[in-house]
């Protein structure tokens, strides 16, 4: 007798298959996210069709997913794009998945900056997550992003095509003190790497696995490395009352902080994310 697999067991299969990898409500919401993406279900649809029999090719396409999630592949990886700020971003492993922490910097950025005449640059882009967010919310504002990875900067562009956000993009290395950026700016934006190696032991494999270690980790011995070099940067190209903005790491905010004003920036503010962490940065010059 033949028998039909319903939606219901499927995300049994899910609880079951990923439990140990992710917390319970982490699973649930991959789960959504799995049926969204195979089924085209939204939040509701995969609730109230969770006795809703599903197809041979529906059903393939769920076992492939949980095979790789169960390797710990991110899900953003396995559909080969994530959200972010109401947006859709390809990704692959030559960027940083977009998270949530920098959605609420960009959200910052867009209730604070007037976009007449704005010109912002977004510097370590990856995705372009920052750069195109704020170019499709900021429409008058002129927006360029950099990095030093090739890679990163051909999912960016793919990812201004996919949002018709108009950004300009350029290859610059921000530890090369003989990398000059290519004019002044109202704002500049960064969120550059810095987990730092004694973290390695909190992360996951998800992370470490998958994505890219350049994007992420700076040395023990030099962990605000970068922000050193944004700072200078900052002085030396934001325009008079300009303001700079960045995602830090948590453990550091008083010694970025001090780091900007010893540079000449002041208004240094710090604000807390939605998880209460110290996360974010802004300066003026």
């Amino acid at each position: 007798m033949e028998t039909t697999t319903v939606l219901s067991e499927i995300r049994q299969q899910f609880r079951s298959g990923l439990s140990g990898y992710y917390p319970d409500a982490e699973i649930s919401q991959i789960f959504l996210l799995a049926s969204e993406h195979v089924l085209n279900y939204s939040k509701i649809d995969t609730f109230l069709k969770s006795d809703q029999p599903i197809s041979d090719a529906s059903l393939r396409k769920f076992d492939e997913i949980l095979a790789r999630l169960k390797k710990w592949e991110p899900i953003q990886y396995i559909f080969g794009y994530a959200w972010f700020y109401g947006l859709t971003f390809e990704v692959d492993r030559h960027v940083l998945i977009p998270r949530q922490e920098t959605e609420e910097l960009v959200h910052w950025i867009i209730n604070s900056e007037p976009e007449n005449q704005c010109r912002i640059v977004d510097l370590a882009t990856g995705s372009g997550c920052i750069a195109v967010s704020l170019s499709v919310n900021l429409k008058k504002a002129a927006v360029s992003a950099c990095d030093i990875s090739a890679g990163a900067l051909a999912v960016a562009k793919k990812n201004a095509g996919l949002n018709k956000a108009s950004v300009e993009f350029f290859n610059f290395n921000l530890l090369n003190d003989n990398d000059a950026l290519p004019g002044r700016y109202q704002v500049m934006v960064s969120n550059p790497p810095y987990v730092t190696p004694e973290e390695i032991v909190l992360m996951k494999k998800n992370v470490l696995d998958f994505e890219p270690h350049i994007a992420l980790f700076v040395p023990d011995h030099d962990p605000l490395v970068f922000y050193k070099r944004i700072a200078l940067l900052a002085r030396k190209n934001l325009l008079d009352g300009g303001s700079l903005y960045l995602e830090i790491n948590e453990k550091f905010p008083d010694e970025v902080s001090t780091l900007l004003k010893s540079a000449g920036l002041y208004a240094v503010e710090v604000r807390k994310d939605l998880n209460g962490k110290f996360r974010m940065i802004k300066a003026k010059k």
